[in-house]
């Protein structure tokens, strides 16, 4: 039986095909200059910065340019700080420990931060998945401000969480 493979097109739902349509699929929409379609599934070859970089080029409106900027603060805040792709295509930023990832949705980025819970946040930078025990997020809107040292005294404060439940 072939395996199946997911792919998704530009603007549309992933679809799956068996892996012996996949090769004449990307024939014929290659014949007919299709770009769009990408396997959902990230080859081993990539990189998850490269991944990141692709994801922010693809989205080519204000949740890519908001992601980026999230990105640089991140690596500001955390130059040692681990890159990841990961649940079928979350960026994820690491030290010891999930900091935190990187969602993109219609209407918001989604900064959710794993122990985000124990994390003080004075000020109040948490907009979102405030009821839980354990994480909490930022979520950034069309337009949205970013508070940069706000926000990456809040990422130096994860990271040193993460080094000090990884110590024990």
């Amino acid at each position: 039986m072939a395996s199946a493979r997911s792919f998704r097109a530009a603007g549309r739902s992933r679809f799956r095909v068996s892996s012996s349509d996949a090769a004449a699929l990307f024939q014929r929409l290659a014949c007919e200059g299709e770009t769009a379609v990408k396997k959902s599934a990230s080859p081993k070859s990539e990189s998850p910065s490269r991944l990141i970089d692709a994801r922010i080029k693809e989205l080519g409106d204000w949740r890519g340019e908001m992601l980026g900027r999230i990105r640089a603060l991140i690596r500001e805040a955390d130059p040692e700080v681990v890159e990841e792709w990961k649940w079928r295509g979350v960026p994820v930023w690491s030290h010891d420990g999930i900091i935190c990832t990187g969602e993109t949705y219609k209407a918001a980025v989604k900064m959710t931060f794993a122990k985000g819970a124990s994390l003080k946040d004075p000020a109040r930078l948490f907009n979102s998945s405030l009821e839980g025990n354990t994480r909490r997020a930022i979520d950034f809107h069309e337009g949205a401000k970013i508070d940069g040292e706000a926000l990456k005294t809040l990422i130096r404060a994860a990271v040193t969480l993460n080094r000090s439940k990884s110590r024990k």
